[in-house]
């Protein structure tokens, strides 16, 4: 089910706020994501015979194919799972089994689920990790300690001649004050330094167990725990710690408990089924040449296992069966030496909507490196500022970085933006090092065109240097 229902102008603003170029990706995942809206909108006995429009995206590496597909799913809150095709294929035996996909998105859809419900119940947990906390500053008396405190206080004369459950309701009036002083005392933070003993569950991690079976390699860890869990009681262990991380400990065990678990995987499972999104990467990978022998064989046949999960079967996974009917599939590859023509026919009708993805040149490094909200001239003056460094940047020596950062993708492999990384960090190496070391007066630092030329002039004229740099 789509928890959003942008409209596909909305949805290509919002992309463009963190990836920049690529317009005719971004309007196919934006149609994509409108057109599930549209499906969950439709009369219920045409609802199930609407099937996504699965997508390839064809483009070098570095370029945005997966951060436009991971962004998507962000906006809609959606499953999703990166996965490279090649994974599934190896000389001799298919890596791993393709249904493994689907089994680890439902695995990542539980934790999403999970944490929407435990945040909702974060305030209840709170509330009840307070009172155990309170349990610990304040324990209640025993019976015998408060005969024995009733007693001397009668010796005194305070509760002389008392009957006993007067004596009693007197003792509960004073442990509540006392409590209620303890509770003002804990939310004004007063109590937050001082040291408790809290019992908490221990749940060391064990070795991950490997089965061989006919559908491959599947991590079966969680299984065993799950088979044996309820054999043997938890094993608790006490811990001394501050208040201040007593009460998160103990709220999160309060949420663990408040969360309906059916609930979370009944949700999970629609979702999952109504709004995943799965990223197929390196695509190209799995494409055989001519040859009928060898790993074009396994390719071909990982291939033709994919075909089913795509044009949707079900799936058994631990919490039940997962119908990948509606499961929106995005795949993506570079097809330097192939192409998607290449795929099985089969396979190709289940991705009918095709986009070209443009090389990046300099003036799009200008932008990336500047424009998007998380724009890495923007992350390196936010880290430099945590060591009290202003870093600036002239517009001269933006464009020199981007001029370089083309030049040796020109020279050598071209990797996209990625290329970005490497010379930002060759360029601010020094700075990065020295930074807390630097004296005050030196504290402002400003990058311009000659800065960049002295730093990167290695890598421009020497172009077996430039192959070091990835």
């Amino acid at each position: 089910m789509s928890s959003t229902n942008l409209t596909p102008r909305e949805t290509v603003s919002q992309l463009d706020k963190y990836i920049i170029g690529q317009h005719d990706a971004k309007r196919a995942v934006a149609v994509a994501l409108r057109n599930r809206w549209r499906r969950q909108n439709v009369p219920e006995e045409l609802r199930e015979e609407i099937a996504p429009k699965n997508i390839i995206m064809i483009g070098p590496t570095g370029v945005g194919k997966t951060e436009i597909a991971r962004r998507l799913a962000k906006l809609d809150k959606s499953p999703f799972l990166k996965i490279e095709a090649s994974k599934f294929t190896e000389v001799g035996y298919v890596g791993r089994d393709v249904e493994s996909m689907v089994r680890d998105l439902v695995e990542l859809a539980i934790n999403m689920a999970k944490s929407e419900e435990q945040e909702n119940v974060k305030a209840k947990a709170m509330e009840l990790a307070e009172e155990r906390i309170l349990d610990i500053l304040l324990p209640l008396k025993r019976k015998d300690q408060g005969q024995t405190e009733a007693t001397e206080a009668g010796a005194e004369g305070t509760l002389l001649d008392m009957p006993e459950s007067d004596v009693k309701v007197q003792e509960d009036i004073r442990h509540n004050e006392t409590r209620e002083k303890l509770r003002r005392l804990f939310r004004s933070g007063k109590l937050d330094e001082r040291t408790v003993e809290i019992e908490v569950v221990d749940s060391p991690s064990g070795p991950m167990i490997e089965i061989f079976s006919t559908s491959g390699v599947e991590d079966m860890g969680m299984n065993i725990k799950d088979m044996f869990g309820s054999m043997f009681p938890q094993k608790k262990k006490e811990r001394k710690v501050k208040v201040s991380e007593a009460v998160n400990i103990l709220a999160d065990e309060e949420a663990q408990r408040l969360v309906d678990m059916e609930k979370v995987t009944r949700a999970a499972m629609e979702k999952v089924e109504q709004s995943g999104i799965i990223f197929l990467d390196e695509i190209d990978k799995i494409v055989g040449g001519d040859s009928s022998h060898g790993p074009d064989v396994s390719r071909e046949g990982v291939q033709r296992d994919l075909l089913p999960i795509v044009e949707g079967s079900n799936v058994n996974t631990k919490y039940g069966m997962i119908k990948t009917d509606h499961i929106l599939f995005i795949a993506a590859g570079a097809f330097s030496i192939s192409k998607p023509s290449d795929l099985i026919p089969e396979l190709q009708g289940r991705f009918p909507i095709r986009v070209e993805l443009d090389p990046l040149e300099k003036e799009d490094f200008i932008r990336i490196l500047t424009e998007p909200h998380n724009a890495l001239v923007k992350q390196y003056v936010e880290m430099m500022a945590t060591e009290g460094i202003k870093l600036t940047f002239r517009d001269e020596a933006i464009a020199q970085i981007a001029e370089v950062a083309a030049l040796v993708n020109e020279r050598t492999e071209n990797i996209g933006a990625r290329r970005l990384y490497t010379v930002m960090e060759t360029l601010l190496e020094e700075i990065s090092f020295d930074a807390p070391d630097i004296a005050v007066s030196k504290k402002k630092v400003n990058i311009n065109a000659d800065y960049v030329k002295d730093k990167l002039e290695d890598i421009v004229e020497d172009e077996d240097l430039s192959r070091y740099v990835l």
